[in-house]
């Protein structure tokens, strides 16, 4: 399994693929909905803003997960988001997506990166340190849907604070859809 960061190239195999995972999920409408998703991230989001990291064995695409930057106003942090991760469904449960995380994380750590989020199933992101918060630590950017599945973790040393002030998503991510 080689692990990647980048999309150059391989924009179509990684819109498919999210595709396809969330469809075979979640159904027809979550699929479409998330190419929709994936396509504005790897299409308008400026480099700086977008992270994109990939597993792969030889030419196939097995995994992929995306970040994008959060802006809280009154806070110097640098935060992302996670959304989405997709792994193949004919490999999910062999551990791909916690390496992948992992990966990522560390991805993020070294771009110095100090807070991440996501939005998912708490029990399946504990495993990465992942942590059920509240928006009195950090506000969702549109009104969540199940706060329950609000989840972060700090990249520093330092716990994970409150941050400051309204958050604000990259545009292809700006859409209750997501929330």
């Amino acid at each position: 399994m080689q692990f990647s960061t980048g999309q150059a190239g391989r924009e179509r195999q990684i819109i498919d693929l999210c595709a396809s995972t969330f469809t075979a999920s979640e159904g027809t409408e979550e699929g479409a909905s998330i190419a929709r998703l994936v396509t504005g991230l790897l299409g308008t989001t400026p480099d700086g803003d977008v992270v994109v990291c990939c597993a792969q064995e030889g030419p196939t695409l097995v995994g992929c997960i995306v970040f994008s930057r959060l802006r809280y106003e009154q806070d110097e942090r640098i935060v992302f988001v996670l959304a989405p991760v997709a792994v193949r469904t004919d490999r999910q449960g062999e551990g791909i997506g916690q390496q992948l995380l992992t990966y990522g994380l560390k991805q993020l750590r070294g771009r110095g990166v100090d807070v991440v989020l996501t939005y998912g199933d708490p029990a399946y992101y504990s495993k990465v340190g992942f942590r059920q918060i509240t928006e009195d630590v950090a506000r969702a950017p549109l009104p969540l849907s199940f706060p329950h599945g609000w989840l972060g973790q700090s990249l520093t040393e330092r716990d994970l604070q409150p941050l400051a002030g309204p958050g604000g998503c990259v545009p292809a991510l700006d859409s209750p859809e997501y929330w």
